[in-house]
This record gives C-alpha cells, sequence and structure tokens, in this order.
C-alpha cells in the first residue's frame, strides 16, 4: 500500500495542529493528518483528465467544483473503470461526489432501465446523496 497526504483546508486544519474538541480522529487507514493509504497509484489532480463525458464535466464545475478532493483524485478512476472500492474518510472530503461522478460517468441516457442502484444506511445519508446527483448535474 502507499500512502499520499491530502491537502486540509479550513479552520479545522490551520490551528497548527491543535486538535478542536469535537474534531474527529478518522477511520482506519486514514489518519487526523489526511494520510490515505492506497493500492491505486494513479492520481488525477483536474476533473480535465479524467475522460469524463463532457456534459458530466460541465455539470461538476456548475456544482462548483473546481479540483478533485485528495480521495476523489484516486477514486473517481478506479470507480469508472468497475473496480470495487473502499472509501474512508472524514466527512466533506468528497465521498459522496466521488462515487456519484463515477456512477454518473458510467450511466447510458438512452436506457430506461435501472442501471445503478445506491444502498444508504440512514435516510440523512440518502437525502444527501439525491441532493448531490440530482443538483446541477445533467447529462
Amino acid at each position: 500500500m502507499s500512502s499520499y497526504e491530502s491537502s486540509r483546508n479550513g479552520p479545522d486544519y490551520e490551528r497548527n495542529g491543535e486538535r478542536g474538541e469535537n474534531e474527529y480522529d478518522g477511520p482506519p487507514g486514514m489518519d487526523a493528518n489526511g494520510i490515505i493509504e492506497s493500492n491505486w497509484e494513479e492520481v488525477v489532480d483536474n476533473f480535465d483528465n479524467m475522460n469524463l463525458n463532457e456534459d458530466l464535466l460541465r455539470g461538476i464545475y456548475a456544482y462548483g467544483f473546481e479540483k478533485p478532493s485528495a480521495i476523489q483524485q484516486r477514486a473517481i478512476i478506479p470507480c469508472v473503470k468497475g473496480m470495487d472500492a473502499i472509501a474512508q474518510a472524514q466527512s466533506g472530503t468528497g465521498k459522496t461526489a466521488t462515487f456519484s461522478i463515477a456512477i454518473l460517468q458510467q450511466l447510458n441516457v438512452n436506457h430506461r432501465e435501472t442501471q445503478a442502484l445506491i444502498l444508504a444506511p440512514t435516510r440523512e445519508l440518502a437525502q444527501q446523496v439525491k441532493k448531490t446527483q440530482h443538483q446541477n448535474i445533467t447529462t
């Protein structure tokens, strides 16, 4: 496995290493400093270089994304290629957008039957997924 350091922004990460009282340490495989363990070596630091559909790219930029997060740089391509993936990261790192982009890339808009099924463990997460996939992302 390789380790990559992700860049973190925002007030929680600009305290010179001091942890906030509610700050989460992160799941196994990713520490609080943003080290990502992966067996996927390819890192794509730009949505334009991911070979995504033009309509999907327009939707990504319309949604407000400018540059893929660390997890998106490493997980979108293997997911689009149909590889199994487990992505554990702190809240707000772009996991939902990662798998949403991968699914939308693979959809054939000319087929009317079900092409993807997303299961979520909570109603809140299901609503977040629905919002992410329907707001400004068009094909």
